[in-house]
């Protein structure tokens, strides 16, 4: 079983989309290392080309991220194929602990999301009201990308759709099209479709592809974004790399990583804002 699953983590990490945490001559073999796996905002953000080598030159400890939408990372972390999670669906992070899955939540970092969409506004919905944006886009044909993939912003999303009376948008909604990717692809194709997107700021303010897309929806309480780190339980998956990963996430809610996150920025403005002694 243990063979096993070193392979499934190989095979993972060779077709994934991954930060590699430590370059240099150093054989994998030979390198401290653990397998995060962890959202597609932190990654395509560029927090962690920035969080992760800081980290190393702390502990030594290399880490291999696998990117992919909150829900698979959770899943990942469930089949054992990860060491630590970094993701942001607190519902869905409280019950993976609950269910043995993990040792313990730690909150992190937040930042919000953002509603994108064309700087026209066709479908009206400019202002700080993200569930009547929804009611407005739930009332027009213009397109509106949804990520589609179980992620923590696909779930925020669901929620705001949910509130604005709306269950199942993929059957009700004309313009609504989920294309089962990450956030910056679902960008990608917002930019070219000229529509609508949810999206968490960070990976918005790191995005060059803009084309006529500009925020519309900021500001609500109800966009606020929290991030949070969880070990893997051993006791679920005994080859968990436990001391390593527990250091990883003592680290990144410490003082120093918490004031790591916050140093990041993108033309002078900060991405995510640490909070991990005052989450709300």
């Amino acid at each position: 079983m243990a063979l096993i699953t070193g392979l499934r983590r190989r095979a993972l990490l060779a077709c994934a989309g991954m930060v590699l945490a430590a370059a240099g001559t150093t054989s994998w073999a030979q390198e401290r290392h653990i397998v995060m796996a962890s959202t597609t905002s932190t990654e395509q953000s560029g927090l962690f080309a920035h969080l992760l080598p800081a980290f190393k030159q702390a502990t030594g400890i290399a880490v291999r991220v696998v990117a992919l939408g909150t829900g698979q990372a959770l899943d990942m972390g469930r089949r054992g194929d990860a060491d630590v999670m970094f993701v942001h669906d607190k519902a869905a992070e409280e019950k993976f602990v609950a269910e043995g899955y993990g040792i313990k939540r730690q909150p992190v970092m937040y930042n919000d999301f953002v509603v994108i969409g064309p700087k026209d506004d066709p479908a009206g919905v400019r202002g700080k009201d993200v569930v009547e944006a929804f009611r407005k886009l739930a009332a027009s044909s213009h397109p509106f990308v949804s990520r589609g993939d179980k992620s923590g912003t696909h779930s925020a999303e669901l929620r705001y759709w949910k509130e604005a009376g709306v269950d199942d948008p993929a059957g009700k909604v004309a313009g609504y099209k989920a294309c089962g990717c990450g956030m910056g692809p679902a960008l990608n194709i917002a930019s070219s479709s000229n529509a609508y997107v949810l999206a968490d700021r960070g990976t918005w303010l790191s995005f060059k592809n803009r084309g006529d897309l500009v925020v519309l929806v900021e500001g609500d309480k109800r966009l606020f974004n929290q991030y949070g780190v969880i070990v893997v339980n051993p006791a679920r998956h005994p080859h968990v790399k436990r001391d390593l990963a527990q250091a990883f996430a003592d680290w990144v809610v410490s003082p120093q990583g918490q004031a790591t996150i916050a140093e990041y920025k993108i033309n002078g403005e900060q991405l995510f804002f640490p909070n991990a002694n005052e989450e709300r």
